[in-house]
């Protein structure tokens, strides 16, 4: 009866509006850490936090973009099934192409030489290298695409999670090979170097590597 006296609440309804609350209070969080990942990957993908930029990220005079589309052309996709074929015959990591590191193997993203090295002074997060025209660019470890799309600063960009707290960036690419949400083992082909982007002066990779939400020199873990 004490529901119905003033000044009484019953116990029941107090705990339901706790819990309510605890539930809000979660879900307020998530959508927080949600918009600071959103964020984080962004200021990875464009590199807007990146005031002076090295090597062949530096800025060039801008091109004119109004045209990009991210739907593939009958060209893209003549290439892309042409690199996919042409992997199947390609060297796994337990064959060669790959480095023993603390965290797994590694699978070089691409074959080429390095142009421009790792800075953290200058905020060139990773290297640069150069590549021929239509190579295609390789999972380094196997994880999971949790970005694939297109800036004005760095162009068609992938970004993959990996065990371990780790991601690896790929950048400048003329096309791209897997979607967001997809697997991937090492040694995949996820995108077909190129030169799309501000940040470019020609054909190449830029590479990055992020190990627990800090920048990483590369040439640490992979022998290129």
């Amino acid at each position: 009866m004490r529901e119905y006296i003033p000044g009484y609440t019953d116990v029941g309804l107090s705990r339901h509006i706790y819990d309510l609350q605890q539930k809000a209070d979660s879900l307020e969080q998530q959508m927080v850490a949600r918009d600071v990942l959103i964020q984080s990957i962004r200021s990875i993908i464009t590199g807007n936090d990146v005031a002076v930029m090295s090597g062949a990220d530096t800025v060039q005079t801008p091109k004119d973009y109004s045209r990009i589309t991210n739907k593939r052309s009958s060209d893209d996709s003549l290439l892309r099934l042409e690199v996919e074929n042409a992997d199947k015959y390609s060297l796994r990591p337990s064959q060669g192409n790959a480095t023993q590191g603390n965290t797994g193997i590694y699978f070089l993203p691409v074959k080429g030489y390095i142009t421009s090295k790792f800075d953290a002074t200058t905020k060139h997060y990773g290297i640069d290298l150069a590549a021929p025209q239509n190579e295609a660019v390789k999972a380094v470890r196997d994880g999971t695409v949790i970005y694939t799309g297109w800036s004005v600063e760095t162009g068609y960009s992938v970004m993959i999670q990996h065990s371990g707290n780790e991601l690896s960036v790929y950048k400048h690419n003329s096309a791209l090979l897997k979607n967001q949400g997809e697997s991937v083992r090492a040694g995949d082909p996820i995108a077909i170097i190129g030169n799309s982007g501000e940040y470019t002066t020609g054909p190449h990779l830029h590479f990055e590597l992020w190990k627990n939400g800090v920048p990483v020199d590369p040439v640490q873990f992979i022998q290129f």
